[in-house]
């Protein structure tokens, strides 16, 4: 291929990659090191009393924005080095409670406690989206022709519901006196509150997370199983292998390459938790990593906001999943080397 059919293919992805990924993450990293703060003034301002004989005066100082010729307040940025990192990460409250062998200081601290809970959730649901994915794929595969169209399309609805209107649906199934609350309260016959407390909340995030995803991990190893060896398959069974052993030893090596796949997608993208804390509404409970950083992009009272410190929440966001990432792509550059010999 000459390199101007090449590079007209491949020039407009790089293009908007450059202009809307690298360019974006360059402005985030370098907003890290700054604080952009408003310019104050201090003025002396007197304050009277109503009345004409008894009115009086006093005189205060106070601290006021510098506002510029449109009105708007001036604003000034200083480099900070590192200092929004160690805002966020406040290490020193957390070598305090590491000290006194605290959990509960540590979780008291937004950072640690956002981190908590999405390596949690991440790690926790990456095995469970596999295997429900897998086990629906299977269940399908072996599924007679005529039952296998629906059982697809009903497995894929979780699949294409919006998140955050499918984590509300399943908020609103068990909040107050929702449909299986009020199930559940009847059963056993004493009040259930499942958002009065953090466990039951990430129980039900997991339960979504899962419910949503796995039809994602279905359609992907549905269509791995359709590439397997049935000359192998044949022979395995010849030989007195069971289901289990033709799973184990058979198809789960032949869609290896699929679950690496399906475990890079799912840990990008679950490190990134955001919509499960709006649907579940769990601020008060439960934050991840992502919703920190918009709590830092929220406007305060007087309408500031706390950029440089959202800007170094993203980063170290990054670089967690960067961490998460290494093993599955080792793995991935392990296989790619051994078939390129």
């Amino acid at each position: 291929m000459k390199f101007k059919t090449f590079a007209a293919f491949v020039g407009p992805s790089v293009f908007m990659m450059l202009l809307f990924i690298a360019a974006p993450l360059v402005s985030v990293f370098i907003q890290s090191f700054q604080v952009t703060q408003p310019i104050l003034e201090r003025v002396e301002v007197e304050t009277c009393t109503p009345g004409f004989l008894t009115q009086t005066c006093t005189t205060e100082t106070k601290t006021i924005p510098v506002l510029d010729d449109n009105g708007k307040t001036m604003t000034q940025t200083a480099w900070v080095g590192l200092q929004s990192y160690r805002n966020v990460l406040q290490m020193d409250k957390f070598w305090e409670a590491v000290g006194n062998g605290s959990w509960n200081d540590i979780m008291q601290i937004d950072f640690w406690k956002a981190l908590r809970f999405t390596l949690s959730f991440t790690l926790l649901t990456l095995p469970l989206v596999i295997g429900v994915g897998l086990a629906i794929a299977l269940a399908v595969n072996n599924a007679s022709r005529t039952i296998r169209g629906p059982v697809i399309f009903v497995s894929l609805l979780p699949f294409i519901i919006t998140p955050v209107i499918g984590s509300l649906s399943i908020y609103w199934l068990f909040v107050g006196d929702g449909i299986l609350t009020a199930m559940m309260e009847r059963w056993t016959g004493t009040n259930i509150s499942m958002f009065a407390q953090a466990w039951t909340i990430e129980l039900l995030m997991y339960f979504y997370r899962v419910w949503h995803v796995a039809p994602f991990a279905f359609v992907i190893f549905y269509a791995g199983l359709q590439t397997v060896n049935m000359d192998t398959l044949e022979s395995a069974v010849i030989d007195g292998a069971s289901r289990w052993e033709r799973l184990r030893h058979v198809i789960i090596p032949h869609l290896m390459p699929l679950i690496v796949f399906i475990a890079l997608i799912h840990l990008m993208d679950c490190y990134r938790v955001f919509e499960e804390i709006v649907g579940f509404r769990s601020q008060a409970h439960v934050i991840s990593l992502q919703w920190l950083t918009y709590d830092f992009m929220t406007p305060d009272d007087a309408g500031n906001r706390a950029i440089s410190r959202a800007s170094a929440s993203a980063m170290l966001t990054m670089i967690g999943i960067v961490f998460l990432l290494i093993l599955p792509l080792r793995r991935t550059w392990r296989d790619h080397k051994g078939s390129a010999h």
